[in-house]
């Protein structure tokens, strides 16, 4: 009985290392930081196809959300009231719907009267690559296209705005 237990702890650190990688701050969103942003083409609601590459020397809030989710709808107005505040200081907020039908999005995100780029992502490529544990998740992407921060779960306003404080100064 010993043994399996020693084994089981053993298997345990080894998994922990592993999906740890070399980043400091462990598995999940923040584990990106640091690191490239994945960029895939994807469609927006209207069926125009787009990706992160196309944002370059802009600030990205990237948030992947579905419209089953009660604390995407609950984030999803103070994302808005992001966009419209920073837009015009190079900031976008891009919603990605994962796993939904264009239309579903579509009229979710107008629901809630939401005007900033909503993409579906049918695949879920984006919650994959970026380690999505649930939803909401988000992540800030610099102006170079490298993530400064990754926030599993509903971030508030000021949440937000902190987020992009840093990348504001440079």
């Amino acid at each position: 009985m010993k043994y399996w237990i020693g084994a089981a702890i053993v298997v345990a650190i080894v998994l922990a290392l592993y999906f740890r990688g070399s980043n400091p701050h462990g598995a999940g969103p923040q584990a990106l930081a640091g690191r490239p942003a994945a960029s895939f083409t994807v469609p927006d609601v209207n069926g125009h196809k787009s990706d992160l590459n196309a944002y370059r020397g802009r600030i990205v809030v990237l948030n992947l959300w579905a419209s089953w989710c009660p604390p995407c709808r609950a984030e999803m107005p103070d994302l808005q009231r992001l966009y419209g505040a920073y837009r015009d200081r190079g900031v976008v907020v891009i919603g990605v719907d994962q796993g939904e039908s264009a239309e579903r999005a579509a009229s979710f995100a107008q629901a809630l009267s939401i005007r900033y780029p909503i993409w579906v992502d049918d695949d879920q490529q984006y919650g994959r690559v970026y380690a999505a544990l649930g939803l909401p998740t988000t992540f800030v992407i610099d102006r170079n296209g490298v993530v400064s921060q990754g926030f599993d779960g509903p971030l508030s306003y000021p949440q937000m705005t902190q987020a992009l404080a840093p990348l504001l100064k440079s």
